[in-house]
């Protein structure tokens, strides 16, 4: 296993992280929708995942309606110390007036709860799920500060939120001088790369690491499914993320390709592709079944050659955008001058 430093931090994490979004008994909608493990099968995958070196382990709140934590603290049991926990707040399967968001109200009770479910005293990195229009935030900032100097957390994330708003609330902790977010854990996949139009940026500039998640596309870049719904599996039921059609069969031919050149799989090249983006801290992966797990894991020891990485490369670039295809040109050079003549070509 490979391990490095999250964000501008001392802690070592390993470059996979399990996800353990699929734990749960099969009760709840959201089981139902992405598939349930149970703990049995829950036990088995932390167990290969410790002995594959991995010590860094995902989960939220809101998974099978906190199932997930419950689960995944039983399956680490006596082994807390040597774990990497990390689970977030924001959404949960309640449904009253102030269930929802990153207030301090919310903040201090769900962190009890997450405490409580995972069976532990401290939290290592706990992570906010999403951006709150709802609630300033200062003072989601000020509230995850106090959980930190109280020894409940050890370290704060974010989740899909917007460069922007990654700037912001890092100037602002500056600002306050609370604990500064440390890690961002975003989509980011062959088949879905605007995340290196700006958060990508933005993250490395701040020194703020990044978490993958959802790498394979929920499963699409298996090889199994085509982008016009054809397949089995959870993308049948719950086809998230969204993937092009014509663009996302064309990636997976690609991966294809090369996984046979290697006598690999679609998803070890895509998930070794991955871990050679710049800014990639860590990559999550998760499983409804062990041999799934077993196979992402060996992705860790695949070495993609400099053509084989370009052939990926290119059929996955992304169309410039705005500001991004206007002419940078060398210090010195007449701007104007190079947009005219890059129009004339």
């Amino acid at each position: 296993m490979q391990y490095t430093s999250l964000g501008n931090t001392g802690l070592y994490v390993s470059r996979l992280c399990l996800g353990a979004m699929t734990f749960g008994e099969g009760g709840n909608r959201f089981s139902q929708m992405i598939g349930a493990t149970g703990q049995e099968l829950a036990d088995r995958m932390v167990d290969t995942a410790f002995e594959a070196g991995i010590n860094f382990f995902d989960t939220a709140n809101m998974y099978s309606d906190g199932e997930s934590e419950i689960m995944l603290g039983k399956a680490i049991g006596d082994r807390r110390r040597d774990a990497v926990i990390a689970t977030k707040l924001y959404n949960t399967s309640k449904t009253g007036v102030n269930d929802m968001g990153t207030s301090r109200l919310s903040v201090m009770r769900e962190v009890e709860d997450s405490l409580r479910r995972l069976g532990t005293d401290y939290i290592d990195l706990y992570q906010v799920h999403n951006w709150d229009d709802t609630t300033p935030i200062e003072e989601t900032l000020k509230a995850l500060d106090d959980l930190v100097r109280q020894g409940k957390v050890r370290y704060i994330g974010l989740s899909n939120f917007a460069a922007w708003q990654i700037a912001k609330a890092d100037g602002l902790a500056k600002q306050l001088g609370t604990e500064r977010f440390i890690s961002a854990q975003q989509y980011y996949s062959p088949v879905g790369r605007e995340l290196e139009r700006e958060v990508l940026p933005a993250c490395i500039d701040l020194g703020i690491g990044t978490m993958i998640w959802s790498p394979l596309a929920g499963g699409f870049l298996s090889g199994k499914f085509s982008a016009g719904g054809d397949g089995e599996g959870r993308r049948k039921v719950f086809e998230f993320p969204p993937v092009h059609p014509t663009r996302g069969d064309e990636i997976v031919a690609v991966l294809k390709e090369i996984a046979a050149e290697l006598n690999s799989t679609p998803a070890q090249v895509a998930l070794a592709w991955l871990l050679t983006r710049p800014g990639v801290s860590s990559v999550i992966i998760g499983a409804r079944k062990e041999e799934q797990l077993v196979d992402n894991i060996a992705s860790i020891d695949l070495t993609l050659s400099e053509d084989q990485l370009k052939r990926l490369d290119e059929v996955s670039a992304l169309a410039p955008e705005y500001p991004g295809w206007f002419p940078k040109g060398e210090r010195g050079v007449d701007r104007v001058k190079a947009l005219k003549e890059m129009l004339d070509k």
